[in-house]
């Protein structure tokens, strides 16, 4: 079964719902848009001072969990789920600007998506769409 071919608003119900207590959803992660054409998803995190460092920014390592959660979803959509699971394998992550406060929403897309490996890049932007950091994600894809 592919995620992918479900109806748009049963693929972000699912997704926002997969796994039960996740560190996703100690976040505050939501998803909130999918687009199966381009292959893309989209999602959102609350910056609050629970995810800070010392200094009062956002954590680099939320940016990183955003992004890894990103990238992992978007390959275990678009793949057969009931033959194979995606894993990360390799992340890269610059972090480009800082945030205090707000939202941010990051965007996965594919840049490659092979039948064994998929790498992904993914956005994440603040509120004025200004770039707060800028990761690639490998997933090596596992049958079950």
């Amino acid at each position: 079964m592919y995620i992918k071919d479900q109806p748009k608003e049963e693929i972000l119900a699912f997704i926002n719902a997969w796994g039960g207590e996740t560190f996703a959803k100690t976040l505050e992660i939501r998803f909130t848009d999918i687009d199966v054409e381009n292959e893309t998803l989209t999602a959102t995190m609350p910056v609050l001072p629970r995810i800070h460092q010392p200094f009062g920014i956002m954590h680099g390592g939320a940016s990183c969990v955003l992004a890894e959660t990103m990238g992992s979803s978007l390959s275990n959509i678009f793949i057969d789920g009931e033959k194979y699971f995606g894993v990360g394998t390799n992340i890269n992550t610059n972090h480009l600007k800082s945030k205090k406060d707000g939202t941010v929403t990051a965007v996965a897309r594919f840049i490659r998506k092979g039948k064994t490996m998929h790498v992904s890049e993914i956005e994440i932007r603040d509120e004025k769409n200004a770039l707060i950091s800028h990761t690639t994600m490998t997933n090596t894809i596992i049958r079950k």
